[in-house]
């Protein structure tokens, strides 16, 4: 009732009805405002989940180049180039195979 008594001194029209009409004002513009910051907080958090996905879609493109690149040196190594050797065509007559 102190209160009230004193909010009617220094507000005669509204009294402490006026204080409380300007705390749920503030209350509301909190509201909003924080509403405003989750919605900016879930648009960045939905960024950076776009931004890694994208980021090991790459990682993984690169790793498939890396070990495809691997694969066919692999199978460059297993492919030695044997022009070099000679055959039975290649000797001539006057080969002879080391078994008869």
């Amino acid at each position: 009732m102190d209160y009230e008594a004193n909010s009617r001194i220094r507000d005669p029209v509204y009294g402490c009805a006026g204080t409380v009409c300007h705390l749920q004002k503030q209350v509301s513009e909190l509201q909003a405002e924080l509403a405003k910051a989750q919605a900016g907080l879930a648009s960045m958090q939905s960024q950076q989940q776009n931004l890694i996905a994208l980021i090991c879609m790459e990682m993984a493109q690169s790793q498939e180049q890396v070990l495809h690149r691997h694969q066919q040196q692999q199978l460059q190594q297993q492919f030695i180039d044997t022009s070099c050797f000679m055959d039975e065509y290649s000797l001539g007559s006057t080969w002879e195979p080391l078994w008869t």
